[in-house]
């Protein structure tokens, strides 16, 4: 028979829109404004600062609506955004320099739909207010890193292949490399062990019995394009560590990184975290120097001058037994004197490499040294700015045995010393400093401005959308109503779970498109289902003709929309993508609810009427 449904069919649609109404809810309650409190420089707040903070606040007569401790971090919420200002200032003055507070605005979604994982739409910078960073990547140290490693690597390699050399010398300026030997066969005996090794170099010979190492134009590009992934996947792992919700981070042209932070109002910790470009390299301590004449000027040609926390001189060896690179965890704890120290863990490579150079150096000193890349206010002559590079040693230890891939560093001088130093290196170490070229603040105020206008037209666009079907289409325009009502819950709601969706101010757009789109595919049906009763087909047969054949008109448009939104989001930035995803999704949950649930109403109600008369 015509336009019957199993009840299977009925029980999907009903458990699909019920699931969808779940997560959707959380989007009707406001979010609270709040302030994120957070240690300096990683380290986790006490929670004896939570008492302190109720009390400033208590006292100061500003009404909180809750004040908890989660992971480290306070997130004290407010009844408005006089108290959330006013709060702040009490924070400065009751916790000092010990924390750093954030504006936020936290979601007051109620525990039992917090217990099943539904949570509010994620908004975007245009919506919901933060900060927006543009960052460039110092490509020029970044290729210096890479040519002092060579040198490292050549003077290890030549070393095991027994070919004698002067000199391994880099040269910064033309990002090469330059050996020096004593007879041209030494000269051929190294181009063959290291084009052996590594084959995308470029080796040129020289009249002085030195051999030229270059870069190769595939090589370069591809050192260029991994110091920019690996410095945005490391500022992503920052970012979590700070705990922002929903960042975006993401690649600008060659050398930029934009990172978009929601909700965070104080630049100063994004900022301090994202910034820092804290490694770490060991080295031998050169205990054949004398101290006092590398103070005046005569360092040995294998070693460095550097100074320890307390600014007494260390002569260390220029060679570089492990780098920071190597690090995959760290973490804090105390020794048996109760100082604070900093375990730490690295790859197979690293310890590998870490065991065969400490097995002959039992007995021997080794220093670690802290390394932090600083902006100046220099300028170079293509304008950027220049970064002084700032070294220290932060403790010198004698190997007791042969170390692996677990180690520790001691001599900090404090527990939050040892904290930051610990959640930079967990995060891992920029490939190249970075500086920020551009900052932007968007106030709450602005955001909310934003989401009232949107949400305007949603409202308005919808009402209008509407009013036409009921006038126009009667009794099957409010059906088409109640299939675009639950097109919007279904598309507010998948949006909520995905954790990955972003609603931005174009997305909100891209909703309003939807609407249209969505009560267009009833159009076609409608008009297809007139059209089927004036040729005289009876009420049932032109419900049945007029869904099945304007399913290809329906899916044609539907699909060609849906590949441009997914150029759109392959090709898009920032807003773009918020927009893309939007629409993507706004044009599969439309033919669900104008195809499937408009149908299976329609077919309830109408769906075995014998006559020839709908009101259509």
């Amino acid at each position: 028979m015509l336009n019957q449904n199993s009840i299977w069919r009925y029980l999907t649609v009903v458990v699909v829109l019920a699931v969808a109404l779940i997560y959707a809810l959380p989007n009707i309650y406001p979010n609270d404004p709040s302030l994120q409190i957070s240690g300096t420089r990683g380290a986790e707040v006490s929670a004896e600062k939570v008492a302190v903070l109720e009390q400033a606040l208590t006292k100061e007569n500003i009404s909180f609506k809750s004040v908890v401790l989660n992971k480290g971090q306070i997130l004290a919420r407010f009844n408005n955004t006089e108290d959330q200002l006013k709060a702040r200032e009490v924070v400065a003055a009751a916790l000092g320099d010990e924390v750093v507070s954030a504006l936020n605005m936290a979601p007051a979604t109620p525990a039992w739909l917090d217990a099943i994982g539904a949570a509010p739409m994620k908004l975007g910078l245009d919506l919901r207010g933060g900060v927006h960073f543009l960052m460039e990547v110092d490509m020029k140290t970044a290729m210096d890193k890479n040519v002092n490693d060579l040198v490292q690597i050549y003077r290890t390699d030549l070393r095991e292949a027994k070919v004698r050399y002067r000199s391994v010398t880099p040269d910064l300026l033309n990002q090469r490399v330059v050996l020096a030997f004593r007879t041209a066969e030494d000269v051929a005996a190294a181009k063959a062990v290291l084009s052996k090794k590594d084959a995308d170099m470029v080796y040129t010979e020289a009249d002085d019995n030195s051999l030229v190492v270059t870069f190769s134009e595939a090589r370069l590009k591809a050192l260029r394009e991994d110091a920019v992934a690996q410095n945005i996947t490391i500022i992503r792992n920052r970012v979590n560590a700070i705990g922002v919700a929903e960042p975006l981070v993401q690649r600008q042209g060659a050398e930029r990184i934009v990172v978009q932070l929601p909700g965070i109002q104080d630049t100063a910790r994004a900022k301090e975290i994202l910034g820092a470009t804290a490694t770490l390299e060991f080295r031998l301590v050169d205990e054949t120097a004398d101290v006092q004449s590398a103070l005046a000027g005569r360092v040995p040609p294998s070693s460095q001058l550097f100074n320890d926390r307390n600014g007494n001189p260390v002569v260390l060896q220029k060679r570089i037994m492990l780098t920071g690179n190597h690090i995959v965890g760290a973490n804090t704890s105390f020794d048996e004197n109760g100082r604070p120290q900093v375990n730490i863990d690295l790859d197979a490579k690293g310890g590998s490499t870490f065991s065969n150079l400490t097995k002959d150096a039992i007995g021997k000193a080794m220093a670690t040294v802290f390394i932090e890349y600083k902006p100046t206010d220099k300028k170079d002559s293509n304008g950027k700015t220049i970064m002084e590079k700032k070294e220290e040693v932060v403790s010198v230890a004698t190997i007791q045995a042969r170390l692996g891939r677990s180690f520790r560093i001691t001599g900090l001088d404090a527990p939050g010393e040892a904290q930051n130093l610990a959640v930079l290196l967990r995060a891992g170490a920029l490939i190249a400093p970075i500086l920020i070229v551009e900052e932007r603040t968007v106030g709450p105020s602005l955001g909310q401005e934003n989401i009232d206008l949107g949400m305007n037209a949603i409202i308005w666009g919808m009402l209008s959308v509407l009013f036409f079907m009921v006038i126009y289409y009667k009794w099957f325009g409010l059906v088409a109503n109640i299939a675009l009502t639950a097109n919007l819950v279904l598309l507010i709601g998948v949006m909520s779970m995905i954790p990955g969706a972003t609603l931005t101010l174009p997305g909100m757009a891209g909703i309003v498109l939807t609407v249209g789109m969505a009560v267009d595919a009833n159009v076609l049906i409608f008009e297809r289902i007139r059209e089927e009763l004036a040729e005289g087909r009876s009420a049932a047969h032109a419900i049945h003709e007029g869904y099945n054949r304007a399913f290809a008109t329906i899916a044609d448009s539907n699909i060609t929309t849906l590949l441009v939104a997914l150029i759109l989001f392959g090709i898009g930035t920032g807003p773009v993508k918020g927009f893309a995803v939007t629409l993507a999704l706004g044009i599969i949950t439309s033919i669900f609810t104008a195809v499937v649930v408009s149908r299976l109403i329609v077919n309830m109600i109408w769906g075995q009427r014998r006559g020839t008369s709908l009101p259509v």
